[in-house]
């Protein structure tokens, strides 16, 4: 059984085994993947149903240059491969950062209100992926928030709570269009978390109207 408590949907999963989700809730799907067996186990569901259905589908012909082809897609993206021993660790500021992050731009943390920073990660492989790092200080409070498509959320360190429960490390959370919420850290650490965006966050309130084009997303 899972010590998480907070876990990825089951239309999430899904669209992860099938290929389908964008890059940036991608990556936070595989951070909690990295820590989650039951997630993992149900992914690997997915995967074996979806392999079924392709075995009834009727096979098309090929073009006679085909299996070279995607031999030269490969070779031309194909990378050497690292072990785990020689991989290096992802950190901002001394902070583990998940192995998922591989790869990625890590921006520094930089303030977008009070007891809260930001860092921007740049995804390689798609630069439109809404992707970022909170740092929020302990006892501090999102502002009061909605959103315009879903909101992907893996905590890192630390914990928050609101009216869905308490989510500590490991634990991810999906918040949709028709969810509103508002975070608060809880008083012994700082909370980091990685989150990626379907849309934009809707601040509500003076102080969330000011945040919005600060946070950009």
């Amino acid at each position: 059984m899972s010590s998480k408590h907070h876990h990825a949907t089951d239309e999430t999963l899904m669209r992860y085994a099938a290929g389908t989700l964008a890059a940036g809730p991608a990556i936070v799907v595989e951070a909690h993947l990295a820590g989650c067996p039951a997630c993992r186990a149900r992914i690997a569901t997915y995967e074996a149903v979806g392999g079924a259905l392709l075995e009834e589908i009727e096979p098309t012909q090929l073009s006679e240059t085909a299996f070279n082809d995607v031999l030269a897609m490969i070779d031309a993206e194909e990378e050497p491969a690292q072990s785990p021993q020689s991989r290096k660790p992802v950190e901002i500021e001394g902070v583990r950062l998940p192995d998922a992050l591989g790869g990625c731009d890590i921006g520094r943390w930089r303030w977008i209100g009070p007891g809260m920073r930001m860092s921007r990660v740049g995804v390689p492989h798609d630069p439109d992926a809404n992707l970022i790092l909170l740092k929020i200080a302990p006892g501090r409070a999102l502002p009061d928030h909605g959103h315009a498509g879903t909101e992907f959320t893996y905590v890192v360190a630390g914990a928050f709570t609101d009216r869905f429960g308490t989510f500590r490390p490991g634990d991810m959370a999906e918040m949709d269009e028709d969810v509103e919420h508002q975070p608060v850290v809880d008083r012994d650490g700082d909370c980091i978390c990685l989150a990626a965006m379907e849309g934009q966050m809707r601040f509500k309130g003076f102080i969330g109207r000011m945040l919005q084009p600060i946070f950009g997303i």
